[in-house]
């Protein structure tokens, strides 16, 4: 009998086969995937260094704002910080490298999640200074109880044929565009200086540096074309004043994130139940975002791969509190940086989490990075989220829009899940404890389109033009 070739698509769907990127080599048994392969040191360094570059700021952003809510002052608000830091290291290392049945192994970067800001800061201000231990102690409990989900969730990715995948997809790049017009326009809607011309317009020469330094460079320095373009959008805003140096002046060279630094964890059923609550919302968006980034890699994520990525994800978040960090999650911005440079080795992806660690232990190199200005990280990151955006759209091209009621899938799945970008206040009467799910727009389009494939392609008996995933069999 002839012997299996190592890498093969597991997941095809019968209605509309997933083509080949056309940038993906065709692989034969004696090699080795883009995913496992090593660059140099210099490459390995600089690649990651520019994943770091795309997400610091959605790292720390949560830290400072639950910090000052639940009453920290300046000083333990950037120790937060740099225990976010740390511990996204260590979340994307279980994710990229990852050990037993833990990992993804895929180029995927893990860090805060922002699904779990607003109700970690209704837990803090109901609860005073204790706030952050409960917090901590609620984290723990919904990320080991994740865990122990891990295998049943893995399961749903059977119910994410292209028509799911390319929607959930698309709404993940759409969704993160407001992010960068956020950036844009300086990041702090109360500061004056918000969507200012010149804010506006340093995004708008950054965005214009990153496609002439992709269109000008090739090989390796076109790969890192977004890093080149925030290193060069900073250096023009030095003389326009719009860097900070006051925190490099301010930080240590050593600061480790002590172990329970504001106390035992305290454990407290209303906030478990919250916390619960976003952990399913982080693992519903996880596995969309494993889905995307194994289509863009072209290593396809089955059952087997979600369920380790979920179990990184769940490892790491219930790892966190005791470091003083928050619940970890998959960040979707850096699934568009693989896209836009095609440097797929998750081992690059390792490397940036090395460096997050070391970040989290220098906090005078963590201000360095923190000298990027947010509207320069707006500018790039109009084509790393519009990347991810692109990609679904791909993903939708081989969905058969043409059969049955596809395409309506599509249009209410889309609709519904862009609900929260285009009317931030249209669930302002429901109760708090739903809008952890309906704000994020990735879970509810996700859930749409889930059931209405199911609706119009399965249930009843009908014919289906869309058919399920098969499950992937352990060994294949």
């Amino acid at each position: 009998m002839a012997a299996k070739p190592r890498f093969r698509k597991d997941t095809a769907d019968t209605s509309a086969p997933t083509p080949t990127p056309a940038s993906a080599p065709t692989l034969t048994s004696d090699e080795t995937h883009p995913v496992d392969q090593t660059l140099s040191p210099f490459k390995m360094f600089t690649s990651g260094l520019q994943h770091v570059a795309a997400m610091y700021a959605g790292v720390v952003a949560p830290p400072m704002i639950v910090g000052p809510a639940v009453g920290l002052n300046a000083r333990d608000t950037a120790f937060l910080m740099g225990a976010s830091l740390f511990t996204a290291g260590i979340a994307t290392l279980l994710q990229t490298i990852g050990f037993w049945k833990i990992g993804a192994r895929l180029p995927f970067v893990n860090g805060v999640s922002f699904a779990g800001v607003t109700p970690m800061v209704a837990i803090g201000r109901e609860r005073g200074a204790e706030g952050i231990s409960v917090i901590f102690g609620a984290i723990i409990v919904a990320s080991v109880l994740g865990f122990v989900l891990t295998p049943y969730f893995s399961k749903l990715v059977r119910f994410f044929p292209p028509v799911v995948t390319g929607t959930v997809i698309t709404l993940i790049g759409v969704s993160l565009l407001p992010v960068a017009f956020n950036w844009s326009q300086g990041g702090n809607a109360t500061a004056d200086d918000y969507g200012s011309m010149k804010n506006i317009g340093m995004a708008g020469l950054t965005l214009l540096i990153v496609l002439v330094l992709r269109k000008v460079l090739r090989g390796f320095l076109q790969q890192i074309a977004i890093l080149l373009g925030l290193v060069v959008g900073t250096l023009v805003a030095i003389p326009l004043n719009m860097t900070d140096f006051g925190a490099i002046k301010d930080a240590g060279l050593v600061g480790f994130p002590t172990p329970f630094h504001f106390g035992a964890p305290q454990f407290e059923i209303a906030a478990i139940i919250s916390m619960c609550i976003v952990m399913l919302v982080c693992m519903t968006e996880s596995t969309a975002d494993m889905l995307a980034l194994g289509k863009i890699v072209d290593r396809p994520a089955d059952e087997r791969v979600i369920e380790g990525g979920l179990r990184a994800d769940t490892l790491g978040s219930a790892i966190s509190p005791f470091f003083n960090g928050f619940m970890c999650s998959a960040f979707a911005q850096n699934i568009g940086l693989v896209a836009m440079t095609k440097v797929r080795s998750r081992f690059v992806v390792a490397a940036g989490g090395a460096i997050l660690i070391l970040l989290g232990l220098c906090p005078v190199l963590a201000s360095v990075i923190a000298l990027v200005p947010l509207p320069v990280l707006g500018g790039a990151g109009i084509v790393l989220f519009g990347s991810v955006a692109a990609s679904g759209i791909q993903t939708l091209a081989t969905a058969a829009l043409e059969k049955g009621e596809n395409a309506l899938i599509v249009a209410a799945a889309v609709g519904i899940g862009l609900i929260p970008i285009a009317a931030p206040q249209f669930y302002h009467a429901f109760p708090s404890d739903l809008l952890v799910v309906l704000d994020s727009g990735i879970s509810t389009g996700c859930v749409v389109a889930i059931v209405l494939n199911l609706a119009f392609n399965h249930w009843g008996g009908k014919g289906s033009s869309t058919r399920l995933l098969p499950q992937a069999r352990v060994g294949e």
